[in-house]
């Protein structure tokens, strides 16, 4: 059986991924120094984080978005609490990319004098629960489930890296005006990229020729984002986490595959949960690829 504390560093109640976690950074957190331009994604695990690096990293670089230079996304939107990539964050030029699934308590201080800007991407929880436990059972670094049934209950209970989805959803959207932020559908994005593009490049003041809105949008489809080494960062990944079987980092990125892992009884019982959690919440979700 392996041991939850092998794989998580908890932290002022949130639950980081122990191996990879920059424990320096993290113990001075308000110390880091904020910069009027810098740009933070911000995501629960599983919840299209690559995705949206891709897209910012299209935007705001013509070099990767023509594909005349050879830079992952992994370094020029680095993980701000994880040493997935050695960076000097200090002395990295402006504008300064990066993602972050930190809460909305740990950011560094400065995020809060309302000049950065912080997309938050959400998705819907079934399908990050059903994304969650592959990954988990893929990556060396993250602790096993033998069942989906094991990890729902982990994952409801917050046990996992991220801890509550609940908690982070809901920690940032009730705190959003303490920050200069924009909230993004993953299902809008999957069901209209362009017009979410649109939206993100409006938030970022990078208004975009519709030659380049075509590139961003054509480069970010799953599809070739699956057969992109500078996203797809299968190498990378199993060099720096391990895995357990065979897979890939971009599994399948769709809407509703919680349907065909969940039964009848374990999807009722994440209702009456999620009812109970998310009662009065204003945020919308998509459930299904068929939904408006």
């Amino acid at each position: 059986m392996d041991n939850t504390e092998d794989y998580i560093f908890k932290f002022q109640g949130y639950n980081f991924q122990r191996s990879l976690l920059n424990l320096e950074l993290i113990n001075n957190l308000d110390d880091f120094e904020i910069r009027d331009d810098d740009v933070f994604i911000v995501t629960y695990p599983k919840s299209g984080t690559i995705w949206t690096q891709h897209i910012l990293t299209l935007i705001y670089f013509e070099k990767y978005r023509n594909r005349t230079e050879n830079m992952t996304v992994n370094y020029r939107t680095p993980y701000f609490e994880y040493k997935k990539t050695k960076i000097d964050f200090l002395n990295r030029p402006s504008p300064r990319l990066f993602c972050s699934h930190l809460p909305y308590y740990l950011v560094p201080k400065g995020l809060k004098s309302k000049k950065a800007k912080i997309i938050y991407i959400y998705r819907n929880p079934k399908d990050v629960l059903i994304s969650y436990y592959h990954f988990s059972n893929f990556f060396s670094g993250f602790e096993p489930s033998q069942s989906i049934e094991c990890f729902i209950e982990r994952f409801l209970d917050g046990k996992v890296v991220g801890s509550l989805w609940f908690d982070h959803i809901r920690g940032w959207y009730e705190h959003r005006h303490d920050f200069n932020i924009l909230f993004v559908m993953y299902e809008e994005m999957k069901k209209d990229l362009r017009s979410s593009v649109q939206k993100i490049s409006r938030f970022l003041e990078k208004e975009l020729s519709e030659e380049d809105l075509d590139a961003v949008v054509n480069q970010a489809t799953f599809e070739n984002m699956k057969t992109n080494p500078l996203v797809n960062h299968d190498a990378i990944a199993k060099c720096y986490i391990g895995i357990r079987t065979d897979g890939s980092v971009l599994r399948k990125g769709t809407i509703g595959d919680w349907k065909n892992h969940l039964t009848v009884e374990q999807n009722e019982r994440f209702d009456r949960i999620f009812q109970k959690r998310m009662k009065d919440f204003p945020l919308k979700f998509i459930w299904d690829m068929d939904e408006n």
